[in-house]
């Protein structure tokens, strides 16, 4: 494997740090994130002056020359596999995927295959880059398995870098749609006692809390209010369903982006996704509000009823403003039309 010399020199005024010096000087297209510039540094693959500095913490002079050793990108472990993609959109930096529910989006122990990275580095072939020195597809947010909908991926080292900056300062835009139970509404007496729970103008809900794993069981999320981290989800009623109404549809958009955030925020406001087997979406609903045949559909509905609707964000490399729409999948939009049937 070979590798590349970038060589430059300290701007005026260096930071503190040398890992924040060289963040901040080091030539931008060489695409190297400040977590890349920190590895070299522990590696030894950074000289400052001719002398190997492996201290991130080590200061720096004015006018110092660098040459950081930089490997050429490996090949991927992980293999490509020829799996049909529904692209909305793609070029040369970034892709854009209708995630179908069922994918899992990265290799993990219980799904080694089948994957949207697979898939993607099937279908990308050599027009990826060493995305933190590997040659992959560059996640930077997923969707749960069971979860349909948008997703963008990087295909570039620049777009990598940009589109991580833009969902870490949550400007991205994501809106969601889901099938819920009970209808979530202002004049409930029940949810103005529900602690994280308030409501903005025209009827939007606002849940904050904080998030972490879940004490005893791993692969669920927990509602905090010390620690974890910050997590806040909108959510405002679209449609209604049953007589009395038992069950929404409803658009929810996250301000921040945290594992089951949305789900494990309806469950905690007592309005969980109808099939959500992690938070209690198998529910009885009451039969005065719907038929047999209709309870019957809820209560066979195989996943969360929850889909990555909107996708909106900034090219992190031509600058164009870009937005994305997904349709109903057609699970959803038949349980949708089974819940719309009249109770006869």
């Amino acid at each position: 494997m070979g590798t590349r010399q970038v060589e430059f020199q300290i701007a005026a005024a260096p930071p503190p740090r040398l890992d924040k010096a060289l963040s901040r000087d080091v030539p931008a297209e060489e695409n190297l994130s400040r977590t890349r510039l920190a590895r070299l540094i522990e590696e030894g693959s950074v000289l400052v002056e001719g002398a190997e500095v492996r201290d991130p913490k080590a200061k720096v002079a004015e006018g110092a020359t660098v040459v950081i050793m930089v490997a050429e990108a490996e090949d991927s472990h992980i293999g490509p596999e020829d799996i049909p993609l529904d692209v909305v959109f793609e070029d040369d930096n970034l892709i854009v995927v209708n995630k179908p529910a069922g994918m899992v989006v990265h290799p993990a122990p219980g799904s080694p295959s089948g994957t949207l990275v697979n898939a993607l580095l099937h279908h990308c072939g050599a027009d990826l880059s060493g995305v933190g020195g590997v040659k992959r597809p560059g996640i930077v947010h997923r969707i749960d398995k069971e979860t349909s909908g948008l997703l963008v991926v990087a295909k570039s080292d620049a777009a990598h870098h940009g589109l991580a900056a833009q969902f870490e300062a949550h400007s991205v835009e994501r809106y969601y749609r889901a099938v819920c139970y009970g209808v979530p509404d202002a004049n409930d007496p029940r949810l103005r006692g529900v602690k994280g729970v308030s409501f903005e103008p025209g009827n939007i809900m606002r849940l904050t809390t904080q998030l972490a794993r879940h004490k005893t069981d791993r692969q669920k999320q927990a509602v905090l209010f010390h620690g974890g981290r910050h997590a806040v989800t909108r959510a405002r009623v679209v449609e209604t369903f049953g007589a009395p109404a038992g069950l929404a549809l409803i658009e929810c958009w996250l301000e921040t982006g945290r594992t089951h955030q949305i789900r494990v925020h309806m469950a905690h406001a007592g309005h969980g996704l109808v099939g959500d087997p992690v938070y209690g979406g198998k529910r009885k609903l009451a039969a005065k509000a719907f038929s047999a045949a209709t309870s019957e559909a809820v209560r066979v509905f195989p996943r969360q009823a929850l889909h990555a609707a909107v996708l909106g964000f900034e090219h992190p490399v031509t600058g164009e403003n870009l937005r994305f729409e997904a349709d109903l999948p057609q699970d959803m939009q038949d349980l949708i039309e089974t819940l719309r049937t009249p109770l006869s």
